[in-house]
């Protein structure tokens, strides 16, 4: 008990250290050391506003091509070894993402106009 007790009291002392270390450093800067850094453009909105709708369907397809090919890879390595049975399973696999593909092809998120 008196472990655990040492160990809370030790991390709220790395937290609390390293919070007033993060406070301390952004108080002394000089005011143009806070201004944006690679483009220099004052940011015309917050940080967290929303994103348009049509953003949540390009996520969707790129979520699509990116589970295709994590997968693709270690099956290509073992699908000798499978048999037909890998090859079903990749296309029954393909054909569910291809599902996520047309879905976000009908909510028109192809289209850049």
């Amino acid at each position: 008990m008196a472990a655990a007790a040492s160990m809370l009291l030790a991390t709220l002392a790395l937290v609390g250290g390293l919070f007033g270390l993060a406070r301390a450093a952004t108080r002394s800067q000089q005011p143009a050391q806070s201004l944006p850094f690679e483009s220099g453009g004052l940011p015309e909105q917050h940080a967290v506003s929303r994103y348009h709708v049509r953003w949540y369907t390009v996520t969707v397809l790129f979520l699509a091509f990116d589970m295709e090919m994590i997968f693709m890879y270690p099956w290509a390595v073992v699908v000798a070894q499978l048999g037909a049975a890998a090859v079903v399973e990749m296309f029954v696999f393909l054909l569910l993402l291809l599902v996520g593909v047309v879905y976000v092809w009908r909510e028109g998120a192809l289209r850049w106009t």
